[in-house]
């Protein structure tokens, strides 16, 4: 596919504009990118009724706490993201380490923070292949998640018996699949069970077909949304049109 071509926008979801070379990934075994992980995260948050105590962070946004150097701009970034306010907390994990590379990096995993267990918990389909960046961006934003006024700091929990990929390409599927079992999971049942927490639940669900199929299930999405966008524009310019014939 040409260059022109690949980049033509194809979709316009909240903040999230999603580009042709977007579908080709999605139809293939390739690695996911920013902007699919961001669709689906945009996706789940519009989905689930509590969105305002469930936060689901952009991946940009996760990369520039990790990499961001000064202290003072990262609380000046932080603090009108209200982390203290939310309930629960996913962040999209990143190996890339060189912030002049545009869509670097090799790998994708999870940080949940839920705070009922006042617990950070890393999901890492690769044996803990992104616990260094994931433990970075945790020392970056344990401080601004707490209550006002609580000394107890949150812990983090790397999660050794996370469902573990099958090849090379599909940890952003992993990510995409274990955070939408948690937001059901919180909005479902009356998370009463610290211990133990959406666990049970991934493992029942976050299994190897389930991931693959979470492919054809986004692609479908977005063709979805961008016939009925399509619609939209076709009757706005029916109307428009009805409206310019002269009487």
């Amino acid at each position: 596919m040409e260059k022109s071509q690949a980049d033509e926008k194809i979709l316009s979801y909240n903040d999230v504009v999603l580009r042709r070379s977007d579908l080709d990934i999605l139809s293939g075994p390739y690695y996911l990118n920013d902007r699919i992980i961001e669709f689906y995260f945009s996706y789940l948050s519009s989905c689930h009724p509590s969105q305002d105590i469930i936060l689901l962070v952009p991946p940009s946004i996760a990369f520039w706490i990790i990499q961001c150097p000064a202290t003072e701009a990262l609380k000046d970034f932080l603090e009108p993201l209200h982390f203290s306010d939310k309930t629960l907390v996913m962040f999209p994990i990143n190996d890339n380490d060189d912030v002049n590379r545009a869509e670097g990096g090799s790998h994708w995993s999870l940080l949940a923070y839920y705070r009922n267990a006042n617990l950070f918990v890393h999901h890492d389909s690769c044996r803990g292949m992104n616990t260094g960046p994931a433990k970075q961006l945790y020392k970056a934003v344990v401080g601004y998640m707490g209550f006002s006024g609580s000394a107890t700091e949150a812990s983090f929990l790397e999660c050794t018996d996370s469902p573990k990929q099958e090849n090379g390409h599909d940890c952003g599927l992993y990510v995409t699949a274990i955070a939408r079992v948690i937001c059901s999971w919180h909005v479902n049942s009356k998370n009463t069970d610290t211990n133990h927490m959406w666990f049970s639940a991934m493992k029942e669900r976050v299994t190897p077909s389930a991931v693959a199929g979470m492919r054809s299930e986004i692609l479908a999405l977005i063709r979805d949304l961008m016939a009925r966008h399509q619609d939209i524009k076709t009757r706005e310019l029916q109307l428009q049109n009805k409206n310019c014939v002269p009487t």
